[in-house]
């Protein structure tokens, strides 16, 4: 049967829908930390008996994006991504005030990634699944980077999709994933208390514990030795060059999030030659 979508024309339509969930992403990656803290706060206030500060309308819809600067709202043509970026100079189109170059880099990441995946998958559930991990990755990455955060309010849905996904073996076989779910946290928490009791210290968050549980859940046990393996070399490495660019010691933390999703995306599009190569397929 011909497929609804032929390859050739999933994958640009895939890189093009990635530029425009990125844009998406860049208010998650913002907002979503805030939110977050805003939460917190309203709790510490409940526990303590005192009244939550007044919070205004807030979350991923509202208010409108606006430029930091002047707080002037953006208005939808000055939202189309790149392009946008790109006609105004990196400038905000009311008081000219620089624009991160990270928005357009998280929409062309968003997009190449997203052409990737639907590139290798194909059209149907696995590439339709596999869009939705890689923008829950990218966003992952931006947030941990930036906060040390891996909210709990992505990192669990992940891991139930993964395992619904999988009831059919999209990905892996229900009984892998499921494996795969329980060992990836675990893995993870024995490495963080192993290290607490060593040096009385914290090596990670219980956030990195989720997001093994999640990448076990989508692609199975057997995943999981790659994966460790990739963000541990991964995060060594560009870890290390951040330090030395940034002129910091060795007791600055370092999130492992990101590599995590690095190693998961590998994984996800060649973790079976991976795993055969290592004898474990």
């Amino acid at each position: 049967m011909t497929p609804l979508l032929p390859d050739g024309v999933f994958a640009p339509l895939a890189a093009l829908l990635g530029l425009i969930v990125g844009s998406f992403l860049n208010v998650v990656i913002h907002r979503l930390p805030r939110m977050m803290e805003a939460d917190w706060a309203a709790q510490a206030a409940q526990i303590e008996g005192r009244d939550a500060p007044p919070r205004p309308r807030y979350n991923l819809l509202t208010p409108r994006s606006q430029c930091p600067a002047c707080a002037q709202p953006i208005g939808a043509l000055q939202n189309i991504p790149v392009v946008s970026y790109l006609f105004l100079r990196g400038r905000c189109g009311h008081c000219a005030a620089p624009i991160s170059a990270r928005y357009p880099a998280v929409e062309v990441l968003t997009g190449v990634l997203s052409w990737w995946v639907a590139a290798h998958f194909g059209w149907g559930l696995a590439g339709a699944g596999a869009l939705v991990l890689v923008w829950t990755l990218v966003a992952l990455s931006f947030i941990d980077a930036d906060t040390q955060y891996l909210p709990d309010d992505m990192t669990q849905p992940l891991l139930w999709l993964g395992l619904l996904l999988n009831l059919h073996g999209t990905y892996a076989a229900l009984p892998d994933a499921v494996v795969g779910a329980c060992a990836g946290y675990l893995v993870l928490w024995l490495v963080y208390w192993a290290f607490k009791l060593a040096t009385g210290r914290e090596g990670m968050g219980y956030g990195d514990f989720k997001l093994l549980a999640a990448l076990g859940a989508w692609l199975g046990w057997t995943m999981l030795l790659p994966i460790i393996l990739i963000s541990s070399v991964a995060g060594a490495i560009i870890g290390s060059c951040l330090l030395v660019l940034a002129r910091r010691g060795l007791g600055v933390a370092i999130p492992f999030g990101p590599y995590l999703a690095i190693a998961g995306f590998v994984a996800l599009l060649y973790g079976r030659p991976i795993v055969g190569a290592m004898g474990w397929g």
